[in-house]
């Protein structure tokens, strides 16, 4: 069993957290949405989503990939279903990240722009890949970095859960060696602190920090980049 730690933060300008997340460590299954709408209509999205997911799995026959894929099917139902039924809930959405535990490491399935990452002995590397205009459109374009920075389609999701039309959830295996970590998060991380500090930050744990504390630090950085968003994290470590 990984060990497993999580929090969430609003950030510095949003007013409510959009964000949501459950760690469901007897289903060894983790699992994060950042929602998107007007009025509380994110805050509905991402909580329908991932209690969804959690749902499903913990009712699953059997505990696999093609179960977490299901289940992350049936989310992006209900979430579309009740934007439908509801006029203030209309045009709703999440991103989502669902890891579950296996024999030698993770399945993950995800949707939209939140990550997971690993950070093992060869550093820190992405495992999940966004659906984003940038990622899908402007680097096959050739687009510089620095222009996508600044592009005004820079924020633009070509998937996302409960989104009218054909669902593509991207899933992954990822083995994790003793002593690794991987780290589950929002953009309000990913989106403000690069890839080097996420590193320097992580990998303390790889040198027996506590979770929580790694956990916070991740948090404080994307606060100090500003917190334009929510910020959440879950972060998993095996046993040396």
């Amino acid at each position: 069993m990984l060990e497993a730690c999580t929090i969430t933060d609003l950030g510095c300008v949003r007013g409510n957290n959009e964000d949501y997340c459950q760690v469901e460590t007897e289903l060894g299954l983790y699992v994060l949405a950042d929602g998107m709408g007007g009025a509380k209509a994110g805050e509905c999205a991402s909580r329908l989503a991932v209690e969804t997911v959690v749902e499903m799995v913990r009712s699953a026959d059997f505990r696999d990939s093609q179960a977490l894929l299901a289940a992350v099917e049936e989310a992006n139902r209900r979430v579309w279903a009740a934007g439908q039924s509801d006029s203030s809930l209309e045009g709703m959405g999440t991103t989502l990240v669902a890891a579950l535990e296996t024999a030698d490491g993770l399945d993950i399935a995800s949707v939209g722009d939140s990550r997971a990452y690993l950070l093992d002995s060869n550093g820190l590397h992405p495992i999940t890949d966004d659906q984003t205009w940038v990622n899908e459109v402007g680097r096959p374009l050739g687009l510089d970095e620095q222009t996508l920075r600044r592009h005004p389609m820079r924020h633009v999701l070509t998937m996302a859960i409960g989104a009218n039309g054909p669902l593509t959830v991207n899933c992954y295996s990822v083995a994790i060696e003793s002593g690794s970590l991987a780290l589950i998060c929002s953009d309000g991380l990913h989106g403000v602190v690069e890839a080097e500090e996420l590193q320097r930050i992580l990998a303390a744990g790889r040198n027996g920090a506590q979770l929580d504390d790694i956990c916070r630090q991740l948090v404080e950085a994307a606060k100090a980049a500003g917190g334009p968003d929510n910020v959440t994290v879950i972060l998993l470590r095996k046993a040396a």
